[in-house]
């Protein structure tokens, strides 16, 4: 097998979105971009049935993982599959399994970048802005309640809630991103999760994102998990895509035979 081959598995992908993610962007028929750049063709070239969800930008995990649920249910029913998630995706995740009686619909689930105790940016940025969020939000009709989800009060209550089904498998990855490669609109929140609870990805730390029985630990920032390119890196020639690191999150997948 090549670096860049995937390897095939018998159950069905579902790739999910983070805060504020898409499953694809289209301009009437062209297709502008994927989430998971790159991801999902390089699972398909391989044989795998895969489907992207498209959740809400900016409802709770409850909300969310509601409409994961149905998309799961609607896209392969009577399967069992495995979940990708990024980022707050693998919190709707967890609550739909947990929470929505999906156990037996779930064969792994593993996060990428997941804030699983929190979000000390979200701490942040909610004791800074709070008073201007919600009337913004409300001002356009939109909920903020993800902001308030992602909080590290609100996820020590989500972890004494929902806890993990037996049978189905965790894995999780973390981001460990240089602050010399962090990209100019993550500054502030790298500055503020490194003081606060050292290394991060430019948003999720290290502490935060590990869980279930496997974690593994990439050179990468948030958004390169999901392999968008890191354009400071590939100026200096540290760049390469991700496909790599899921062959290996993708092979752990096949050598539990499902």
């Amino acid at each position: 097998m090549t670096r860049s081959e995937a390897q095939r598995l018998r159950a069905p992908i579902v790739l999910v979105h983070g805060l504020l993610g898409f499953a694809r962007i289209r301009l009437g028929r062209w297709e502008l971009t994927r989430y998971f750049p790159g991801i999902e063709e390089w699972l398909q070239s391989a044989g795998n049935r895969v489907a992207a969800a498209n959740l809400s930008l900016t409802r709770g995990i409850a909300d969310r993982a509601q409409e994961l649920r149905r998309f799961i249910r609607a896209t392969f029913p009577n399967e069992q599959v495995h979940i990708l998630a990024h980022s707050m995706g693998g919190l709707d995740a967890r609550y739909m399994i947990s929470r929505l009686d999906m156990g037996d619909r779930i064969l792994t689930l593993t996060t990428f970048g997941t804030p699983h105790r929190g979000c000390t940016f979200a701490d942040w940025g909610l004791s800074k802005f709070n008073w201007m969020i919600r009337p913004f939000f409300r001002l356009w009709g939109m909920c903020d309640r993800a902001f308030q989800d992602l909080t590290t009060d609100s996820c020590r209550r989500f972890n004494e809630e929902v806890l993990d089904v037996p049978g189905v498998r965790y894995f999780s990855v973390a981001g460990r991103c240089d602050s010399s490669l962090v990209r100019p609109p993550y500054w502030l929140p790298h500055h503020i999760v490194s003081e606060r609870e050292g290394a991060n990805d430019s948003i999720v730390s290290l502490a935060t994102a590990s869980h279930g029985e496997a974690f593994e630990v990439w050179d990468s920032d948030h958004l390169s998990l999901v392999n968008w390119t890191n354009r400071k890196a590939h100026a200096r020639g540290l760049w390469t895509d991700r496909l790599g690191d899921y062959q290996r999150v993708v092979g752990r997948l096949a050598g539990l035979g499902c």
